[in-house]
């Protein structure tokens, strides 16, 4: 709601400057072309989506055996609105204030943590085995994506070489994944002696559902000559994700490929590494739980559907040219 309030201010600011523009003020109509880059703080933070079973959690277990117990638990959350941008930008100017751009982004995130665990007891039964197993959990994800940024921009004039101006628009994303890696360590003991070690990495790429976002930026360009100017912007965006579906392109055990592997149990079962994301889950989704006669292994298994966020705010520097 904020957001949108913002954005409606801003709008009307702008055609109140408009119509208060001397009407004897005009300029021919013009082409101009910026190229810069950006950088990302995020603005706002959610939790996380579960992530290889594990909720988006930070926890540490102690103790050993019958005694190993949750020590501490930390929320996981975040946003993957911070990170790099770089962008070319095609702009129409109307007259002296009012003008139109059309902006091809690439963007990449930075890492965020997505789930922990430390020290977990997986694995005991001192009926059948003295053997411990502990597990060491962290999954990290990362977004990077094209899009496109159609925006009204309104010029409010130009003073000393300086022309400040404001722009309120959308993004479309056009491609993008989120990659997440995992890497488990599992550590088995017998007694206190260590007996084995396995470490296992994973990488699933999601790909998103179409949807749209929207920005606002206020900025500045200063000539450095009769046709090039340097700019540098504010802008804030928001949009969030959500999953359409999932692959697991990668996983080793011990550095060694398990997922091609003709042994492999992953390599033979379809479900195991393709996922279709769904708004509900019941009897007829391709789910083992919710329905375990009808499970197909040859099929992507259905999960529900989850979503990230993308908010932030960045600065962009760049040229710009004008015709």
């Amino acid at each position: 709601m904020k957001k949108n309030l913002f954005l409606l201010g801003l709008m009307a600011c702008s055609m109140t400057m408009m119509a208060q523009t001397d009407k004897n003020e005009s300029k021919k109509e013009s082409w101009y072309f910026k190229a810069g880059g950006s950088y990302f703080t995020q603005t706002a933070s959610t939790e996380f989506p579960v992530v290889g079973g594990q909720l988006p959690n930070r926890d540490v277990y102690v103790g050993t055996l019958g005694a190993n117990k949750l020590a501490s638990r930390e929320s996981v959350t975040g946003s993957f609105g911070e990170g790099f941008r770089t962008g070319i930008t095609a702009g129409y100017r109307f007259n002296t204030r009012l003008g139109l751009e059309m902006g091809v982004n690439y963007y990449s995130s930075n890492d965020k943590t997505m789930a922990q665990t430390t020290n977990r007891l997986i694995s005991y039964n001192p009926a059948t085995s003295p053997a411990a197993t502990y597990l060491n959990f962290t999954a990290k994800g990362q977004i990077t994506a094209f899009d496109l940024a159609p925006a009204l921009v309104l010029f409010l004039g130009e003073h000393a070489g300086f022309e400040p101006y404001t722009k309120v628009g959308v993004i479309v994303p056009v491609h993008g994944t989120l990659d997440i890696e995992t890497n488990r360590e599992y550590i088995t003991f017998v007694g206190a002696n260590q007996v084995a070690k396995t470490d296992a990495y994973s990488k699933d790429v999601v790909k998103p559902n179409p949807t749209l976002g929207f920005m606002s930026a206020i900025g500045t360009s200063y000539k450095l000559g009769k046709h090039i100017s340097a700019y540098a912007e504010l802008e804030y965006r928001n949009f969030t994700v959500h999953g359409k579906t999932k692959e697991t392109e990668v996983y080793t055990e011990n550095g060694v490929d398990k997922l091609n592997a003709t042994t492999s149990f992953r390599k033979a079962s379809y479900a195991a590494i393709h996922t279709d994301y769904v708004s509900s889950l019941n009897g007829s989704s391709n789910n083992e739980t919710y329905n375990s006669a009808g499970y197909d292994e040859t099929k992507p298994m259905n999960e529900l559907s989850s979503y990230v966020g993308i908010s932030g705010l960045g600065l962009t520097l760049g040229l710009k040219y004008s015709l």
